[in-house]
């Protein structure tokens, strides 16, 4: 198969997401011609649909002790060297402008489509060019450069830098490619799983959250020795919301998770408080003022205490139980909704087959791995999408260098 001719190019980067083509922009600031490739017939989709489509573009807080990876310490050095402020500056030189949500989770005040036409934007102003819907057929090194064997031809260069992601969301085209490529360059591969992603139940768990699908709760939700104070959301299949969400990453299947409900109220002094000011009044009236009024009645069938009994009737003792059990709630899910509904993966290539200052291989010099295909899982609310810049423009940094 021929060479496809167009000028010849520096770097082939594989993956038109956001560190694919973040990355071929700071390679053409700093005089190197990239190439990207993607067997998508759009480029970053992902970040099209990220935050409701406004796009939670990065984290005020980002720091390397919420990113989930068997090194620890690999993120801090490119988190250093391109933080929040620095993309924050990129979008106004853009005129994109923004808000901050909660937690620090900054968003588009335009639609994501404004982020997407800055990356494409600054890639062209670099001289970077964009192939879709191009097949990724093999990838061979020798005599110091890449080939790359595509269904639009063959391409070759000195550099090559693997951004195509994980497995999350396989509808929008996810695929392991970047976990192939490791493998052939003799790079090790963190166990995957889906990450950031909503739990499902059987029996009667699922029965009774189904039954109040749609209804949302304030909730400290503890995985393993990671909680998080956030929303929590019922559904037909089981929970969801940021809370479960977060503490999805650090479950292991056939673990329990705590769940303690309102956890700023202390349930039990708010019911006492209740029995004291309106003795008259039942359970269940009392607890529709904590929750709402179906997560109320769930509540009190769950706990056996189904009689339209006054407060008054209701010892201290019982209330006590009642709170008791809503802050420190055991429940097991069944597993999560997969790869499907992930908005991460979790695991990737093993950090000690990279140097954590240019994400360069240890094996191969002058192939690259960056964004979400790395062992590097950030929390929800902007802090993955903050390592696809930093972890991009470490690799696009080194490769001028080098």
């Amino acid at each position: 198969m021929p060479v496809v001719p167009p000028s010849p190019c520096d770097a082939i980067i594989l993956g038109a997401g956001a560190a694919g083509l973040f990355c071929a922009g700071r390679m053409g600031q700093a005089g190197l011609k990239a190439i990207v490739l993607d067997h998508a017939a759009k480029p970053a989709e992902k970040v099209r649909i990220s935050g409701g489509g406004r796009c939670n573009f990065t984290n005020i807080h980002t720091a390397a002790d919420r990113f989930i990876s068997q090194n620890p310490h690999f993120a801090k050095s490119a988190l250093a060297r391109y933080t929040p402020t620095d993309f924050i500056d990129l979008l106004a030189r853009h005129g994109i402008t923004w808000h901050e949500k909660t937690l620090g989770q900054l968003f588009c005040d335009q639609k994501s489509g404004a982020i997407i036409k800055m990356l494409l934007d600054e890639m062209e102003a670099a001289s970077g060019e964009l192939r879709l819907s191009t097949e990724i057929r093999c990838v061979i090194h020798a005599d110091g450069l890449f080939t790359v064997d595509t269904s639009g031809g063959v391409l070759t260069a000195p550099k090559l830098v693997v951004a195509t992601g994980g497995l999350s969301i396989p509808k929008m085209g996810a695929t392991g490619l970047a976990y192939d490529i490791a493998r052939q360059f003799v790079h090790d591969i963190i166990p995957t799983r889906p990450a950031l992603v909503p739990f499902v139940f059987t029996g009667a768990d699922q029965e009774d959250f189904a039954s109040i699908s749609g209804v949302a709760c304030d909730v400290r939700a503890q995985a393993g020795t990671a909680s998080f104070d956030e929303a929590m959301l019922f559904t037909h299949r089981g929970l969801s919301g940021p809370a479960i969400l977060q503490v999805s990453s650090y479950w292991a299947p056939g673990e329990p998770v705590t769940l303690s409900l309102l956890p700023g109220t202390d349930i039990a002094e708010a019911l006492k408080a209740a029995k004291r000011d309106r003795p008259m009044q039942t359970l269940a009236s009392a607890l529709e003022t904590l929750f709402s009024k179906r997560l109320a009645g769930m509540v009190q069938e769950r706990s056996g205490n189904t009689q339209a009994l006054r407060l008054a009737d209701t010892s201290h003792a019982t209330l006590e139980a009642l709170a008791g059990a809503l802050k420190d709630w055991k429940v097991r899910p069944a597993g999560t909704e997969g790869w499907r509904t992930a908005e991460v993966t979790a695991g990737g290539i093993d950090t000690s087959g990279l140097s954590s200052r240019s994400m360069e291989s240890r094996h191969v010099a002058g192939l690259y791995f960056i964004g979400e295909c790395v062992d590097v899982t950030g929390w929800l609310g902007g802090y993955n999408f903050q390592w696809a810049w930093a972890s991009a423009a470490a690799a696009a940094e080194d490769a001028a260098a080098g």
